[in-house]
């Protein structure tokens, strides 16, 4: 493979990862909505499409950022303390995305799609301490679990990639023009 195909074969393949992870916390979203809340369905997005960005940014960046501490040897002694340094990392690096987030949705659409404020450690309702370890936890499956897994799935397409990532592609890029002519 040559340089610029090498390129686009990673941009596909993560984007898939992207996409994966996006809709996947689509439906934690709704399962907590509609399961846990009991408040019935709604698409708990800003966009039209089952899925949120900000979990297929965040899980990204948790693969990419994380990924290389989580296979590290860290010891306190004899015990390794890898997985709570991973832990920890996870939750504030996703803590800092959801809030970046909700600045970047109050500025482009006048308000962010949640509210912790009935959250007992929470900050101006944008994050709170029970949603940021339920991230961290939501993480280290993603890096420990379904990573693996997913990279396996993708890579299973073998030349159906291309052609999965196009259509996929073109619905998300319809998507956000669509809402943001709205």
């Amino acid at each position: 493979m040559k340089g610029k195909e090498k390129a686009a074969a990673c941009f596909q393949t993560w984007f898939l990862y992207f996409w994966i992870y996006a809709v996947i916390g689509w439906i934690y979203e709704v399962f907590l909505e509609v399961v846990v809340y009991r408040w019935g369905f709604s698409n708990r997005g800003f966009l039209f499409g089952p899925y949120l960005p900000v979990y297929g940014f965040g899980a990204l960046l948790i693969i990419a950022c994380l990924r290389p501490l989580s296979r590290k040897p860290l010891r306190i002694g004899k015990v390794s303390v890898t997985p709570v340094v991973v832990f920890a990392a996870i939750v504030l690096l996703t803590t800092v995305v959801e809030l970046i987030t909700s600045y970047l949705l109050e500025w482009t659409t006048g308000g962010w799609l949640w509210d912790y404020t009935r959250y007992s450690i929470q900050w101006q309702g944008r994050i709170c301490l029970s949603a940021s370890l339920r991230f961290g936890v939501g993480g280290m499956i993603i890096l420990y679990i379904l990573q693996p897994l997913v990279e396996k799935g993708v890579a299973r397409l073998g030349d159906r990639r291309k052609p999965v990532f196009w259509v996929l592609f073109v619905l998300f890029v319809q998507d956000w023009v669509i809402r943001l002519l709205r």
